[in-house]
């Protein structure tokens, strides 16, 4: 008889699964095949990512927050030293661009692991006849 503990020998926690990319089941660094995008298994454990549901909630969150903060840092930039409009080009496009593709990394990554450790599943019903 194999107690909770034991079964959970080997998994990195969620917080280690979304900051490295790691396979919430086996922790290898697999969870990744772009810079967003999910593989579709683990190569080592065999663990189908494809199963697991995390959507675009994540990237409209994300991109609003980073917008957010990139608007705040560049009035008060613009206001407090007034610097030429090429500044702001070759400061803020790329803040942006980072922000968001590893916000995206760690909120997907985020996600799919606590899918994971808490079991979740989409629900299926079942119609009539079905057992």
């Amino acid at each position: 008889m194999t107690d909770a503990h034991d079964s959970k020998k080997g998994q990195p926690t969620i917080g280690e699964a979304a900051l490295f990319g790691l396979c919430p089941r086996c922790g290898a660094k697999s969870l990744f095949a772009g810079l967003t995008r999910f593989a579709d298994k683990c190569p080592s454990c065999g663990l189908d990512f494809s199963r697991f549901n995390v959507g675009d909630g994540p990237a409209a969150f994300l991109t609003m927050i980073v917008g957010a903060l990139v608007v705040i840092g560049a009035l008060w930039l613009q206001l407090s030293f007034e610097p030429p409009w090429w500044l702001h080009v070759i400061l803020w496009v790329p803040l942006t661009t980072g922000g968001v593709i590893l916000g995206l990394r760690l909120c997907k990554s985020w996600l799919l692991a606590s899918e994971f450790s808490r079991r979740a599943e989409e629900h299926r019903h079942k119609y009539k006849g079905e057992e």
